[in-house]
């Protein structure tokens, strides 16, 4: 009798606890699901239900390119065309080969000036380079310098002179390092006064003849 008692006592609590175990349980309410938004003309959704979900990538924003300076890949050279600046003296002629010119330079005529004094004044002068020029001068086909050494000063001689024509010859003796036999000649009269200036160019062994007129 006893076992019975508590069997029926112990199914009581049994189903008791289940009975206050099943009021937890949330009330389940069903979900309504809208109709999904078709999008307008313009492809954006119309509003609705429906989360409006933000674009994450913006369309590219427009450029210019016309406005913008052009690319420079390699970096800027200012080129200039070749010999600008240069500066060419004028007095500077083509140079002569080793040995100077292989032109051959004969015999010259410088002319004739007149003068009535009692002698004349003679200097000659290498007007070149300085390479060492020498002359043998004659007068009336006499020697009266033997051998003058041209330099880059003048130097000469007086000589005396006789009525009627007077010639006056420069020979070459050679033509220094560098041909050919280059000088510049002035004649002084016997006051002092220049009265003729004339240079020449002679190969070795050339002459140079000037005729001096006394009256």
């Amino acid at each position: 009798m006893n076992k019975k008692i508590t069997y029926s006592l112990f199914f009581s609590i049994l189903i008791f606890g289940f009975v206050n175990a099943q009021t937890d349980i949330p009330t389940q309410r069903p979900l309504k699901i809208g109709a999904v938004n078709k999008p307008d003309s313009k492809g954006k959704a119309k509003s609705g239900t429906v989360l409006n979900i933000p674009s994450v990538v913006k369309e590219p924003s427009k450029i210019d390119y016309k406005s913008r300076p052009p690319v420079k890949m390699l970096p800027d050279r200012e080129l200039v065309q070749a010999g600008t600046g240069l500066k060419i003296d004028p007095r500077i002629g083509p140079r002569e080969k080793e040995g100077g010119s292989k032109q051959f330079f004969g015999d010259q005529y410088l002319g004739d000036v007149r003068s009535n004094g009692k002698f004349i004044g003679i200097v000659c002068r290498d007007h070149e380079f300085v390479d060492g020029d020498r002359v043998k001068i004659y007068l009336n086909n006499v020697v009266v310098d033997q051998n003058m050494l041209l330099t880059g000063a003048f130097k000469g001689i007086n000589v005396d002179l006789q009525k009627g024509f007077n010639r006056l010859d420069f020979e070459a003796l050679n033509h220094g390092s560098s041909a050919p036999n280059t000088a510049q000649v002035d004649v002084y009269d016997d006051k002092g006064q220049l009265i003729y200036s004339n240079k020449w160019l002679l190969s070795s062994g050339s002459k140079a003849t000037l005729i001096v007129t006394k009256e």
